[in-house]
């Protein structure tokens, strides 16, 4: 094959490739910075089933009266979702600072919000919500959200019920408690886009000209 020949292919297929980029690129990725987590619970059924709310510690003041408490979420947090279809892709985990204690023995907190498909039956979204304090386990499945609402700079998740996990019926001696609701739960947060890369395709263009050079030395 000529050279004439390569370079019009790999030209044609570079072009190719840069005409699609912008069409992948439609998709925007988004990671949450930072905000609150407002979390209701229904202390006389908490009560009822052993669990009494005694205090609190680190926490934040929650959106509205509506909730109890609220969590702010940690730098730390790392996830990411696609506006594909409203929300999509999710990955990473929300992390939380803030933590309650019951009967006085019982401090769970620091949530972690991540996502799981697989715990996506029984009304539950796949996402959850563990304890990382001194449970370690997962405390809640969320339920979908009945409403929700994203600009491109903030992400509201609202009228999530909080369901039991097995996990937390099983430390609450209470087998019954699975998938009942257990609390309701608002996620506002600050978002920013994750720039999507662009290296591959700079490399490709940098590239033909350097190829083209190369190869007319050696004909």
């Amino acid at each position: 094959m000529s050279f004439s020949q390569w370079a019009s292919i790999f030209g044609c297929t570079t072009a190719a490739f840069i005409s699609i980029a912008p069409l992948q690129a439609e998709a925007a990725k988004y990671q949450i910075q930072s905000g609150v987590t407002s979390v209701y619970h229904d202390l006389s059924f908490l009560s009822s089933i052993g669990l009494n709310l005694t205090g609190s510690n680190n926490t934040v003041t929650p959106i509205n009266s509506d909730f109890i408490v609220g969590f702010g979420i940690s730098p730390t947090t790392n996830f990411t979702f696609s506006d594909v279809g409203g929300f999509s892709q999710l990955s990473g985990t929300i992390q939380h600072t803030g933590t309650v204690t019951f009967n006085k023995e019982i401090t769970i907190g620091n949530f972690s919000v991540g996502y799981d498909p697989t715990r996506a039956i029984n009304n539950a979204s796949g996402l959850f919500l563990k304890d990382t304090v001194s449970l370690n386990k997962i405390l809640f499945d969320l339920s979908a959200p009945g409403n929700m609402e994203f600009d491109g700079k903030n992400l509201t998740i609202a009228n999530v019920k909080l369901l039991f996990t097995s996990d937390f019926a099983s430390i609450l001696g209470d087998s019954s408690l699975l998938g009942q609701v257990g609390g309701t739960a608002r996620i506002d947060a600050k978002v920013v886009e994750v720039p999507e890369s662009t290296s591959a395709i700079a490399f490709l263009v940098a590239a033909v000209p350097l190829l083209r050079s190369k190869l007319r030395k050696q004909m």
